[in-house]
C-alpha cells in the first residue's frame, strides 16, 4: 500500500477513502457471524444467494455457534472475522446478520490486516459497530446491506460488483419522508444504526466533521429513546462540522404516539436544531427487503436525492 493510502487509513482529518477491489465471479467470499447467530435456514439462503452470483462461498468456523444471543464466545467470533481479513483468497466479508455483540469485538479487529488487503464488509444493524471501527482506523468503504429478499440482494450485489455511484431517491411513502430541511451537502457518508452510532460516543466514534450522517433505527422502546440518543450525539459535540443528515427507515413508529408526538416530531425537533440539510425517506434499514448503501465514500445530498460514490474500485 502507498504512503498516501496508509495515511488515509490512519487519519480522521482527510476525506480520502480506501476502496476495496470489486468482486468478480469466481471470487471467494466468507460468511461470518460477528454479532448474533443466524438460523440454519437464513445461513443456507445467504449461501445460495451468493453462489447464484458465481461466487465461491465459505462459512466461518463459528458462524452457527450459540452463546446466549451471541454467535459463540467473543474470542471465537473475533477469530472468524480476523481469519477472513487475513486470508488473501477471501475477497469480501459478509455478516450473516446483526443482532447484538459486534460492539464487544470491534476494538479487536486486526486493522493492519485490513489495511494490507482491503476487502468490503457487508452488514447492517449491529454490524454498524464494525463499520464505524473500520472507518475510524482504516477509512475503508463498506456496505450497509442485507441479502434476504430479491430487492436487497440485487442492491447489495450491485454495490459489491460495480464501480458506479449509487443514487437513492426520497421515497414519498416512507415514514421519514416527512422530515426534510432543504439544502445541498457533500461529505463522506458515515453512520448506520442510530443506537450503534450513539454507543460509540466516548468509545472511538469517528470524526463526523465534514460528513453526511446516515441514520436508521427500528423502534425498541419509545420516542424518548430516539430523543435521548439524538440529544446525546448533539451534547457530546460529536456533530460539530456535520454537513447533512440522511434518514432511512424507522419501522415500528408508524402508528406510535406519545402525548401527541410521533417520531417525526422528535426527528424534526432535534435535527432541525443542527441547521444542516436533512433528507428523509431513504429506503434503507430494518424491515423487509431494504435497499443497500455504501458507507464511507463521498456523497451528495441534494433535493430529494442522495448520491454516494462506489464502495469498490
Amino acid at each position: 500500500m502507498s504512503a498516501t493510502a496508509r495515511d488515509a487509513c490512519e487519519s480522521d482529518q482527510v476525506t480520502d477513502v480506501l476502496l476495496p477491489s470489486r468482486i468478480q465471479r469466481g471470487d471467494r467470499v466468507r460468511l461470518v457471524s460477528p454479532a448474533s447467530w443466524p438460523t440454519e435456514e437464513l445461513l443456507a439462503d445467504s449461501v445460495r444467494t451468493l453462489e447464484s452470483w458465481g461466487l465461491t462461498v465459505e462459512v466461518g468456523k463459528h458462524a452457527l455457534d450459540r452463546h446466549g444471543y451471541l454467535a459463540g464466545r467473543d474470542e471465537d467470533r473475533l477469530a472468524d472475522l480476523n481469519d477472513a481479513y487475513r486470508d488473501p483468497g477471501v475477497r469480501a466479508v459478509i455478516a450473516t446478520r446483526g443482532g447484538a455483540g459486534a460492539y464487544r469485538i470491534a476494538d479487536g479487529i486486526e486493522f493492519a490486516a485490513v489495511r494490507a488487503d482491503p476487502k468490503p464488509l457487508m452488514g447492517f444493524s449491529d454490524i454498524t459497530n464494525l463499520h464505524l471501527a473500520l472507518w475510524r482506523h482504516c477509512r475503508i468503504a463498506g456496505i450497509h446491506g442485507f441479502l434476504a429478499g430479491a430487492r436487497s440482494a440485487g442492491s447489495t450485489r450491485r454495490l459489491l460488483f460495480e464501480t458506479e455511484p449509487t443514487t437513492l431517491h426520497r421515497d414519498p411513502t416512507a415514514l421519514t419522508a416527512a422530515v426534510s430541511f432543504p439544502g445541498t451537502a457533500t461529505g463522506n457518508l458515515v453512520g448506520g444504526h442510530l443506537g450503534s452510532v450513539v454507543g460509540f460516543i466516548g468509545a472511538g466514534l469517528p470524526s463526523l466533521d465534514g460528513a453526511i450522517l446516515f441514520l436508521e433505527a427500528p423502534r425498541a422502546i419509545g420516542l424518548g429513546q430516539v430523543d435521548r440518543q439524538l440529544t446525546h450525539l448533539m451534547r457530546s459535540g460529536s456533530l460539530r462540522g456535520l454537513r447533512g443528515v440522511a434518514l432511512g427507515r424507522f419501522p415500528g413508529f408508524e402508528d406510535y404516539t406519545d402525548r401527541g408526538w410521533t417520531v417525526l416530531d422528535v426527528l424534526r425537533d432535534r435535527l432541525g436544531a443542527l441547521d444542516v440539510p436533512v433528507l428523509g425517506g431513504i429506503d434503507v434499514g430494518h424491515g423487509g427487503d431494504p435497499l443497500s448503501v455504501p458507507l464511507g465514500p463521498v456523497a451528495k445530498l441534494d433535493g430529494d436525492t442522495l448520491t454516494a460514490g462506489p464502495a469498490v474500485s
